[in-house]
């Protein structure tokens, strides 16, 4: 308890899944927790649940791709909280496609949610916490930002761009005290993996070298340590949870 003491954090795509475990044990570890993401019916549940069991926490909806959404957010926690320490570049989507049998219109869609949404984010986050004094940025990639994955191109191109970006804006605000950092979770349950579980299961089960599945939890405490003071020496690097699938 209390490792996120005093800091103030965004996190995108946190009405479900991985977004909807880090808002919830982001709070409990003492955080100030903007929740954001374009179901608010869900969003709002998130938040409700952090307030009854004594966390902080406020719901806005937000359509990631918006540089004027993201001004907006970004506006509100510093006027509800007075800074920004901690960008959680959660919000993501997916899709089962080859290159070959792809619309150019999905594939500019998954590029815009899934890395031009954290591009945006981040330029507008980094003059706020340059003014706090430093930060964390985290970058929700994959296993698919590191290794190659058959039948998800656009998602695997965004996500080996995301992790590749955090290494330069590492770079770049390094001097600012401004940590970035990307996560790479495996396998893990969640609404928008799911459906393709069924499927895809005896391929999953085959790389994933635990005999089971990551829990969103387990991508949660992962987060945590990123925007905690613990890992305060760890900038441009890849925090890899992926029940052993890189490890072959």
């Amino acid at each position: 308890m209390g490792r996120l003491n005093g800091k103030v954090a965004i996190i995108t795509g946190a009405a479900m899944g991985m977004g909807a475990s880090e808002a919830k044990l982001f709070a409990k570890e003492g955080a100030k927790v903007i929740a954001t993401d374009v179901q608010l019916e869900a969003l709002n549940q998130v938040v409700k649940d952090i307030k009854e069991n004594g966390g902080e926490a406020v719901a806005i909806k937000h359509n990631v791709t918006s540089e004027e959404e993201w001004k907006s957010v970004i506006e509100e926690a510093v006027k509800l909280y007075g800074k920004v320490d901690v960008l959680v570049n959660n919000a993501g989507v997916s899709s089962p496609k080859t290159i070959a049998n792809m619309e150019m219109d999905e594939w500019n869609k998954i590029l815009d949610i899934d890395l031009n949404g954290c591009v945006i984010g981040m330029k507008y986050v980094i003059p706020e916490m340059k003014k706090a004094g430093g930060g964390s940025i985290i970058n929700i990639s994959s296993i698919g930002g590191l290794v190659g994955m058959a039948g998800t191109s656009p998602y695997t191109a965004a996500k080996g761009a995301l992790r590749v970006l955090s290494k330069s804006a590492a770079v770049e605000y390094g001097k600012d005290k401004i940590r970035v950092n990307s996560l790479h979770p495996g396998i893990v349950v969640t609404p928008m993996t799911e459906p393709t579980m069924k499927d895809a299961l005896p391929y999953y089960k085959t790389y994933t070298q635990l005999p089971y599945f990551g829990e969103p939890e387990d991508i949660a405490y992962g987060a945590i340590f990123l925007a905690s003071d613990e890992s305060r020496f760890m900038t441009g690097s890849e925090l890899v949870i992926d029940g052993g699938w890189t490890a072959l």
